[in-house]
C-alpha cells in the first residue's frame, strides 16, 4: 500500500505513524500517509526558520523564474494532480482537472509577475536635516492551513503570496486529502524552489489540536493562514491572539443571490444552479439562499428547476456521511415547518451514505434552521420579496459575509444593492462562487478577516521605518 510522505527540506520523509485515507465515493483504502507528530512537526519549523535566512535574500527575478517553472510543471502535471484530488476528495473531472488545476496554473503565473513590484517609499520627515526610508521585509516562518474541498487553488493560495514575498512556509495538509497536498511541495520542488522554503507535512485528526498549538505557539512562527469552518476559524484566532500574532482567516459562508424583477432569467437561473451545486454545493462561497422578487419568483422557479434538471440534478457525492446527514436534517426542519420541495427529493436513498441529490427549497423562513445554518451540500433555499429593502434585510440577516450575487439588467440597481450588502464580494450577473489571483478576496463578519488575491502581497510583508541624519 502507497504512503504519502511529508516533505521537509525537499526530501520525502516517512515518520513513525501513519493514517488511512479512504475513498469518499466507496469507502475502500486509497492509501497511507504519514502522520507528523510535535516533534515531526518543530522539525519543519526549524528548517523553515534556516531557510528563511537565505530565500528573504533572493533577488525578485529568481523567485519569479521557480513561480513560472512551477506553473508549467502545474500544467503538465494537471491529469495526475487531477486523479488525486478525484481519489481523495470525490471531485468531478471538470472540479479536479478542469477547474482546480488550471486556476493554480493561472494563481502561480499572476504571483509571478508581482513579485518585482513589492517596495517600500522614501516619505520626507517633518524635522529639518533627517530623512526617513519605509522598507518592506518579509515576516519569516507563515503557517498555512488549507481544506479539502479545492485543494489546488486553496492549497497553492495558501502559500504562494507568502513564499513570493520572501517568507518561507509550513503547508498543513488536510488529512481527507494528503497526497494532493503533497503534489503541491513536489511541483515546487521540481522547479527549484530551495530546500526548507516549503514544508509540507500532514497528520492524523486526533492530534490536529496538539500540533496545530504547538507550531502557533512557537516563537518562529510569525503569521498564520487559515481557510475552513469558522468553528476551527475561531479557536486558530484565539490562538494566534493568546500569542500576539496576526492571522488572516477566510471562513464559513452563506452566500444570497438576489435576483430581481429585470433579471435576464435563464441566466440568472443557470447561474444559481452552478452556484447552489457546484461540487455539491461543498465551496465556502456556494449560494445557499436566492432571494427573488414576487412578480417573477414562479418564473425564475420554472427556469431553475429547468436549469437545475438540465445539469445539476444527478446524485452528488459530499465528503462525508456527516454531511449529507446535516443538509437532510437542515431540509427536514424546514419542511416541517412549512417550506416545500422545489427541487429534487428529500427521501431518495441511495447506495452510499456519503451521497444525495441537489435539492431546491421554497417557503424558507426565519425561525427554519435552513435560514440561519450554512449547509455546506447541494442544497440552496428560496425567499420571495417585494421590496430592495427586504432583499437588503434578508441578505444580510446571517452571521457570515464572504460572497454574494445580484441579478439586475440596471447596474445602477446592482450597485445600489452592492453598496449594502454586507459581503466581501459582490458580483453582479454573475454566480457567487468567484475567485481570481487578481482580485482581493475574503469576508467580512463571521466570514473572517484578511486578503487573499491581488492584495495578498501586502499580508506577508511588514514595514520597518528607517530615519538617518542627512
Amino acid at each position: 500500500m502507497f504512503t504519502v510522505p511529508a516533505i521537509i527540506d525537499n526530501k520525502n520523509v516517512y515518520f513513525e505513524a501513519s493514517f488511512p485515507v479512504q475513498s469518499p465515493v466507496t469507502g475502500s483504502h486509497l492509501h497511507d500517509s504519514t502522520s507528523a507528530s510535535v516533534a515531526d512537526a518543530l522539525t519543519a519549523v526549524e528548517s523553515a526558520q534556516k531557510a528563511f535566512h537565505r530565500w528573504k535574500k533572493t533577488k525578485p527575478t529568481a523567485r519569479r523564474d521557480i513561480f513560472l517553472k512551477a506553473a508549467k510543471i502545474v500544467e503538465k502535471r494537471g491529469e495526475e494532480l487531477g486523479k488525486y484530488m478525484m481519489d481523495e476528495t470525490a471531485a468531478s473531472e471538470f472540479w479536479g482537472s478542469g477547474f482546480n488545476v488550471p486556476l493554480a496554473v493561472d494563481m502561480l503565473k499572476d504571483v509571478a509577475g508581482r513579485i518585482p513590484s513589492i517596495q517600500g517609499s522614501v516619505p520626507i520627515p517633518g524635522a529639518e536635516g533627517k530623512s526617513a526610508m519605509v522598507w518592506k521585509e518579509p515576516y519569516g516562518v507563515i503557517l498555512g492551513i488549507a481544506p479539502w474541498n479545492a485543494p489546488y487553488i486553496l492549497g497553492f493560495r495558501a502559500i504562494v503570496f507568502a513564499i513570493a514575498a520572501g517568507n518561507t512556509v509550513i503547508l498543513k495538509s488536510s488529512e481527507t486529502a494528503p497526497r494532493s497536498f503533497w503534489a503541491i511541495g513536489d511541483c515546487f520542488r521540481e522547479a527549484g524552489l530551495p530546500d526548507g522554503v516549503l514544508n509540507v507535512i500532514a497528520h492524523k485528526p486526533s492530534d490536529a489540536p496538539s500540533i496545530t498549538k504547538t507550531l502557533i505557539e512557537d516563537p518562529r512562527v510569525k503569521k498564520i493562514n487559515f481557510t475552513g469552518s469558522t468553528q476551527v476559524g475561531k479557536v486558530i484566532a484565539e490562538l494566534a491572539g493568546r500569542n500576539l500574532k496576526p492571522v488572516l482567516l477566510e471562513l464559513g459562508g452563506k452566500a444570497p443571490a438576489i435576483v430581481w424583477e429585470d433579471a435576464d432569467l435563464p441566466s440568472a437561473a443557470q447561474a444559481c444552479a452552478m452556484g447552489a451545486y457546484l461540487y455539491a454545493g461543498q465551496i465556502c462561497m456556494s449560494t445557499e439562499r436566492i432571494i427573488v422578487h414576487k412578480n417573477i419568483a414562479e418564473a425564475f422557479e420554472r427556469e431553475f428547476v429547468a436549469a437545475a434538471k438540465g445539469g445539476w440534478s444527478d446524485v452528488q457525492v459530499l465528503i462525508s456521511e456527516a454531511g449529507v446527514k446535516k443538509n437532510k436534517l437542515l431540509i427536514k426542519d424546514a419542511v416541517s415547518k412549512g417550506a416545500s420541495i422545489l427541487h429534487g427529493e428529500m427521501e431518495t436513498i441511495e447506495d452510499t451514505n456519503t451521497k444525495m441529490k441537489p435539492i431546491g427549497v421554497k417557503g424558507v423562513r426565519e425561525g427554519m434552521d435552513l435560514y440561519k445554518t450554512e449547509s455546506f451540500g447541494p442544497t440552496v433555499s428560496f425567499i420571495v420579496v417585494d421590496t430592495e429593502e427586504e432583499a437588503l434585510r434578508i441578505a444580510n440577516d446571517t452571521e457570515y459575509g464572504l460572497s454574494a450575487a445580484i441579478f439586475t439588467e440596471d447596474l445602477r440597481r446592482g450597485l445600489r444593492f452592492a453598496k449594502e450588502i454586507e459581503s466581501g464580494a459582490v458580483h453582479i450577473n454573475g454566480m457567487s462562487v468567484h475567485d481570481e489571483s487578481g482580485l482581493p478576496h475574503g469576508g467580512v463578519k463571521q466570514s473572517g478577516y484578511g486578503r487573499f488575491g491581488s492584495m495578498g502581497m501586502d499580508e506577508w510583508v511588514r514595514t520597518k521605518t528607517v530615519t538617518y541624519k542627512d
